[in-house]
């Protein structure tokens, strides 16, 4: 991981984000785009729930190193600290995400559902 890794300054900073980080297979990078009770809606519909489980997560997720194609960012719909973010992959799937901004101005999941069908 990056000594001072890039924040998200706005909701939608975040899915940009995630796929480089994915592409670095930078796991730490990957877990600080959450808050540490996060939740992560997994392939196998389990949940990954708070930092450690989402760090596990991507580890497995990552050992094959995996390539990631951005998607599509839809319209952020956004209410005082808390935002819903998705995007459209290039396979067609949607991501949808809310987001919450923190104490710093910065901004991280609170909640990643990054599989919902199309």
């Amino acid at each position: 991981m990056a000594a001072d890794p890039e924040r998200a300054t706005r909701p939608e900073d975040l899915s940009r984000l995630i796929v480089a980080r994915l592409n670095a297979a930078d796991v730490d990078g990957l877990t600080a785009l959450y808050e540490p009770d996060a939740v992560l809606a997994l392939p196998d519909g389990q949940i990954a729930t708070g930092s450690d489980e989402i760090r596990r997560a991507y580890e497995h997720m990552l050992a094959d190193r995996p390539k990631f194609e951005p998607g599509t960012q839809r319209p952020t719909l956004r209410n005082g600290d808390l935002a819903l973010t998705s995007s459209r992959l290039p396979n067609g799937v949607v991501t949808v995400e809310v987001a919450r901004r923190q104490a710093d101005g910065t901004w991280l999941w609170v909640i990643d559902q990054p599989n919902v069908t199309a």
